[in-house]
């Protein structure tokens, strides 16, 4: 079994790699393989509907950030955990950009994987984040 962990923050090893990294120690101890994967802190671009993902065999058209990349991490995996800080009440929206081109190219690879995710917060927001992140995984049907 193996678990895709994804890191939203802009910074590699801030509070969202920490939890995460207590999440993956403690996946380990129980035999499970997990990944850590930092989506960075480059541009990415949202989605614009060109609905080139249908015809690109469930890949996001735009090839030059990490939502493809993603795509085949999730495809490979059995479950996976998408970590946020809160910022504005809301995920990182680079993380939100890129998760919208995955789930939209390609979520039917994903249906019954199960999904969790996490945000780090300081102030309000974490209900309205933790809801945003938790909605990819029921509308692509994932417990």
């Amino acid at each position: 079994m193996k678990v895709l962990l994804i890191n939203g923050s802009p910074h590699k090893e801030g509070c969202t790699f920490t939890a995460l990294t207590e999440i993956k120690n403690q996946l380990e101890k129980e035999g499970v393989d997990s990944e850590i994967f930092w989506i960075g802190n480059k541009s990415v671009r949202g989605c614009i509907a060109c609905l080139k993902c249908g015809h690109n065999n469930g890949k996001c058209a735009f090839d030059d950030d990490p939502a493809n990349e993603i795509i085949d991490k999730l495809i490979e995996s059995d479950g996976v955990i998408i970590g946020s800080p809160v910022y504005y009440a809301g995920p990182n929206g680079a993380l939100c950009a890129i998760l919208d081109r995955v789930f939209y190219a390609a979520s039917a690879n994903f249906k019954f994987k199960p999904g969790a995710s996490i945000v780090s917060c300081r102030r309000g927001g974490a209900s309205a984040s933790f809801d945003r992140l938790n909605k990819y995984f029921t509308i692509s049907n994932m417990p």
